[in-house]
């Protein structure tokens, strides 16, 4: 039923398209100079009636099930919920909308199968209600902008207005978003140093964010120093770069200037697809493929590896990193202009000295650019360190021993039933905000670079 208003909206967006476009070429038929093109009339009308309709529909979407549970849960029996707290209260909610998916356990009071038929009643009518207001709505729109159609009106500037009012919004919105992420996490980091001293998490050395659930429990107080994951962090991102880059840059040069033409439209785009494997996959490939092999290795020559180590990590991750540092290559390279070439090669140089003295230095912005880009990436990385580096935090930069990073320390202190009340669960707030300042200030680096060293042709 809920894609019913969709089907709707698209029904009715492609006939006001049709109907505008059809009375705005009848309008030209006639003799009269349209001010705009037949194809802006259609899309005015589109337009108009797609956004505020879509509008309308996510709202409600989003308004009705809140509405629907608290009309529900007031209209129950006096005495239902008496001696219930929040979380009792949610309980009983879900066992009437499991009741009303027909979900029966045990043999549940009658109120409870009443308040299920209300549900699914209310449901049902939010349901008919919404495909109503979508109709009519739809209707009242297409008529309103045929009654537009005439040949001074001017379409084009009115699909100029809905579009530019929409990138407003998004733009709004990614600020917002934005603004709203730093807030929560600055509010929740703020918390977190009120519990534990800004000079122990700055400078500790010891990450074990234990605490006591009992009086008598030996779990000491936790320690809750970031240097030892940060310093994994750290390791597992050199160890991806140094697979990385080299491999990413001699790609992209190979590609960009000695391979032949059809090399390229094969290799390339082979290339990409590893860009689009999902990260899990990576890390099996890392904990069943790279980790043994390596420990395999080490074993034969002596060397003391662990199961989990940095460097099965980092390397899987150097692999996912290569398209995103080929292509970020490949695209600076091939926009330094052709006369620098040609010009080049025309004074005598080989191809090779022509890439390293004019063509590699001239696209250098956009490759460091690229770069730097991907270290954001690596750093945020976590399913494949998660796999294949473990969990325990060290003090130490051996790529043969086990490791940890600050988003799987992350990942790990929010699973499970947490109480966001206590300094353990408060500490990976204090380490997404440092995490957030540490890919901040890489990506102003980036961009400083960028500008700094670019270089303009005409």
């Amino acid at each position: 039923m809920s894609a019913l208003p969709f089907l709707l909206l698209i029904v009715a967006t492609i006939a006001g398209y049709v109907l505008n476009r059809l009375a705005a070429r009848t309008v030209r038929d006639r003799g009269q100079r349209l001010h705009s093109m037949t194809s802006y009339h259609g899309l005015f009308s589109a337009l108009l009636v797609l956004v505020p309709v879509l509008t309308v529909i996510l709202l409600w979407l989003v308004l009705q099930g809140p509405f629907i549970d608290r009309t529900v849960m007031g209209n129950l029996p006096q005495g239902a919920l008496d001696g219930l707290d929040s979380g009792g209260t949610q309980l009983v909610l879900a066992e009437i909308k499991s009741l009303s998916q027909g979900q029966v356990f045990g043999t549940p009071e009658d109120w409870k199968l009443a308040a299920a038929d209300h549900y699914n009643a209310l449901h049902a009518r939010a349901d008919w209600l919404m495909v109503a207001t979508v109709a009519v709505l739809s209707l009242i729109i297409i008529l309103f902008a045929r009654s537009r159609v005439s040949a001074e009106f001017r379409a084009r500037q009115g699909v100029e207005g809905i579009v530019k009012g929409l990138m407003i919004f998004c733009s709004t919105v990614a600020i917002f978003t934005t603004v709203g992420i730093v807030l929560s996490l600055s509010y929740e980091t703020l918390r977190f140093l009120d519990r534990v001293p800004l000079t122990e998490f700055l400078f500790g050395a010891n990450w074990e964010p234990q605490i006591p659930l009992r009086e008598d429990q030996i779990a000491a107080e936790g320690a809750f120093g970031w240097l030892p994951v940060i310093l994994g962090t750290i390791v597992i991102t050199v160890v991806a770069l140094v697979v990385a880059v080299p491999i990413g840059l001699f790609s992209a040069i190979y590609l960009n200037e000695f391979a032949p033409r059809r090399l390229r439209t094969m290799i390339k785009p082979v290339l990409e697809i590893l860009a689009g494997v999902p990260t899990v996959v990576y890390g099996f490939f890392a904990i069943l493929v790279v980790a043994p092999a390596i420990r395999s290795f080490g074993q034969s020559i002596g060397v003391d590896v662990a199961p989990n180590t940095a460097l099965a990590a980092g390397g899987v991750m150097g692999i996912m990193l290569i398209p995103f540092i080929s292509s970020f290559a490949d695209d600076a390279l091939s926009a330094v202009p052709h006369s620098l070439r040609d010009g080049a090669l025309g004074l005598g140089a080989t191809r090779g000295e022509m890439m390293t003295t004019v063509l590699f230095p001239a696209a250098l912005p956009g490759i460091v650019g690229g770069v730097l880009l991907a270290v954001s990436r690596a750093i945020g990385e976590t399913m494949i360190v998660v796999m294949a580096a473990g969990l325990i935090a060290k003090m130490t930069i051996n790529p043969l021993d086990s490791v940890t990073t600050v988003t799987v320390q992350i990942v790990t202190l929010l699973i499970g039933d947490t109480s966001f009340d206590n300094p353990k669960t408060l500490a990976a707030f204090a380490l997404g905000m440092m995490l957030f300042l540490v890919t901040l200030m890489i990506n102003i680096l980036a961009l400083r670079i960028v500008r700094k060293y670019r270089e303009a042709y005409d």
